[in-house]
């Protein structure tokens, strides 16, 4: 799902409420999760999973084409841990389709 077609549902289950007045709602929750994360905090949002913000160090690559070292410099990434009510939805829809 993509953020327009998240305003739309929310658009198609809030028929009281206008689609700039969800766009508006959409924008500042993920407006303040990105704050958040560029401070550095950890955002938790229960039931669905944690995003955490983690330094990778500085190291040695390769080239994949031809395999002539590189030195890739460190950076910070994102990384999303699933919550366990999320995994546990995943894997039971995951056992519901195996045969």
């Amino acid at each position: 799902m993509i953020r327009s077609n998240l305003v739309l549902r929310l658009v198609a289950l809030n028929p009281h409420l206008y689609e700039k007045d969800c766009e508006a709602v959409v924008d500042a929750i993920l407006d303040r999760i990105a704050g958040a994360l560029v401070a550095g905090d950890r955002v938790e949002i229960r039931g669905f999973g944690s995003f955490t913000v983690k330094e990778q160090l500085a190291r040695q690559g390769r080239n994949p084409r031809n395999g002539v070292p590189v030195a890739v410099p460190a950076k910070t990434v994102l990384a999303f841990k699933a919550g366990k009510e999320m995994r546990d939805r995943l894997n039971l829809e995951a056992r519901a389709t195996t045969p």
